[in-house]
């Protein structure tokens, strides 16, 4: 737990870093270069992942409906989820829309737009294993590294042990091979995971509840100004409820 703290605080300040060293483009400048560079993990089905070579989901549809809705051509970058914020901070893309939690310590590094869906994290179990907090006592808990799920995972009492993990599917291989009791994962990825393995993982409790933005360069408000209306736009017309229900079957704005 130590390590992935300090691992964290290592994170935001090379973002902190970063944000001295490299202005982020303005509302003004992208609009010159006609391009809206956009950034994701493209390893977090179903909001962004690869179906062969191309890059989709619902995060990735709602990223291109966004930029065309500004009248901006998208244009992707996938990396690894610790170095998004890294990687906006030096300028490297205008947007990050890859399910981050909103949360005061990223607020100090990023500047957010309203939330483009609302989620939390759920325990995925074993047949069995732990499904609500009371459960959690003594268990081995796994989450993703520099997930926002962590700080909330290391003020629960009891907790035998938490393992944080690059990726999703190592989570699920730690549960299945018995190396952690349970993981917490994002309620609608966990049903999208639950679907491929039938009888083989249970869906617990939402422990967790999160607002989920997407990220600019901190004080870039007019480019986060741009986005906000764009999203609003789209909420109203049925875009966005069209795209929520193919992919999850529900609209999951925010209430």
């Amino acid at each position: 737990m130590n390590r992935t703290l300090f691992r964290l605080s290592l994170v935001l300040a090379a973002v902190a870093c970063s944000s001295a060293a490299a202005q982020p483009a303005t509302l003004a400048e992208i609009r010159k270069t006609g391009v809206l560079r956009l950034a994701t993990e493209g390893n977090y089905p179903p909001f962004n992942y690869f179906k062969g070579k191309t890059l989709t989901g619902f995060e990735v549809d709602l990223g291109n409906a966004i930029a065309k809705q500004m009248g901006l051509k998208p244009q992707w970058t996938t990396i690894v989820f610790d170095s998004l914020l890294i990687g906006l901070a030096q300028n490297k893309y205008d947007l990050v829309i890859a399910s981050h939690g909103i949360t005061p310590e990223r607020q100090k590094a990023v500047s957010f737009s309203n939330p483009h869906y609302c989620s939390g994290g759920v325990l995925v179990s074993r047949p069995g294993g732990p499904k609500t907090l009371a459960d959690l006592k003594g268990k081995v808990v796994t989450l993703g590294v520099n997930t926002s799920y962590l700080q909330y995972a290391q003020r629960l009492p009891g907790l035998k042990e938490i393992k944080t993990l690059p990726t999703t599917n190592d989570q699920l291989t730690a549960v299945l091979v018995k190396r952690a009791d349970t993981m917490v994962l994002d309620r609608f990825n966990a049903l999208d995971v639950v679907k491929t393995m039938p009888g083989k993982l249970q869906i617990g409790d939402v422990i967790f509840p999160e607002r989920i933005g997407m990220a600019v360069g901190l004080g870039n408000t007019s480019l986060v100004s741009a986005v906000n209306a764009a999203l609003e736009k789209l909420m109203a017309d049925g875009t966005y409820a069209k795209l929520s229900k193919a992919y999850f079957g529900q609209d999951v704005r925010c209430p």
